[in-house]
């Protein structure tokens, strides 16, 4: 879960954040929770967001992947895809998360990918597919964010390149 570990992130988007000195792995990381879950992202573009989850550690009484914790994983990769689109001089804000649990996972890894259906000005909608190890659905979500300009407030949430 500690172990570190490089996110591939289209160069253009690199380089737009690392002219503001904003740490660009650190603002699109899992964040406290998705870390203490061991949410680890893969990959992250607007059109694609791709991440994993131990199952281990994050089940429910009946030993199963805990609903919650996929709800965890959805959010975090939806809210990391429209984070890109809406770019840096944007924060999204999740106001609508729509999970639909298909079957049962009590161990190994889950994979998360999030792919946008909507991409507008003030919000974004990312499709969140969950899947086993053998490529089975798990979980089938929907997370709406809004896009809301970063205000000078903000400047405590975003990372500094350091």
């Amino acid at each position: 879960m500690g172990e570190q570990h490089t996110v591939k992130f289209p160069q253009e988007v690199l380089d737009e954040y690392a002219a503001l000195g904003v740490d660009l792995p650190a603002l699109f990381s899992a964040g406290h929770l998705g870390t203490r879950m061991g949410v680890q992202i893969v990959e992250a573009a607007a059109e694609r967001v791709v991440g994993t989850m131990p199952v281990e550690g994050n089940t429910q009484p009946y030993g199963l992947l805990h609903g919650g914790a996929s709800a965890v994983l959805a959010e975090t990769l939806g809210s990391i895809g429209a984070m890109l689109h809406g770019g840096a001089t944007k924060i999204a804000v999740g106001v609508d998360l729509n999970c639909t649990h298909h079957r049962g996972v009590r161990s190994g890894l889950v994979t998360g990918v999030a792919t946008p259906v909507h991409r507008g000005r003030s919000t974004a909608t990312y499709e969140i597919v969950i899947s086993d190890e053998d490529g089975k659905r798990v979980c089938s979500a929907r997370l709406t964010c809004m896009l809301r300009d970063v205000r000078q407030g903000d400047a405590d949430l975003i990372p500094a390149a350091g």
